[in-house]
């Protein structure tokens, strides 16, 4: 019964934080629009897109990844029998291997990548860890 408490954890954490991602990620456009004429709707109009982008293009991209990875392991540890963190570790890397690919696929700077795969994922699961640790103390 722990184990598949664990598995609907992970589960139930990365739904919830893939959510958050993808809603961050769709307001993003409202706030700070792309460049004029680009269609972010597929990858190649990303990759076509990504040297007209600013350093503010960035900042909801790098938010919706560590906001969506934070509340995912925060979920996942405050669902799992042990809330000793292997949910939240397990949501976190699975994000963390999400965006490891993306990194592969789409051509953003290398100050980018290099914040949101050090910045958005594990650190995000270690915080959401220790703020579920406190929760159900």
């Amino acid at each position: 019964m722990r184990l598949l408490r664990t598995v609907a954890a992970v589960v139930l954490g990365y739904a919830a934080g893939s959510a958050i991602n993808m809603g961050l990620i769709g307001l993003g456009g409202q706030f700070v629009p792309p460049p004029p004429g680009v269609d972010l709707g597929n990858l190649d109009g990303m990759r076509a897109a990504l040297p007209l982008f600013e350093p503010r293009h960035f900042l909801f991209p790098f938010l919706a990844h560590a906001l969506g990875t934070f509340v995912g392991a925060l979920v996942a540890v405050l669902i799992a029998p042990d809330r000793r963190g292997t949910a939240a570790w397990i949501v976190g890397g699975l994000f963390l291997l999400g965006g490891s690919i993306m990194v592969f696929l789409l051509p953003a700077p290398w100050w980018f990548n290099a914040a949101d795969l050090l910045l958005a994922y594990l650190p995000m699961a270690w915080l959401a860890i220790r703020l579920g640790a406190r929760r159900s103390a």
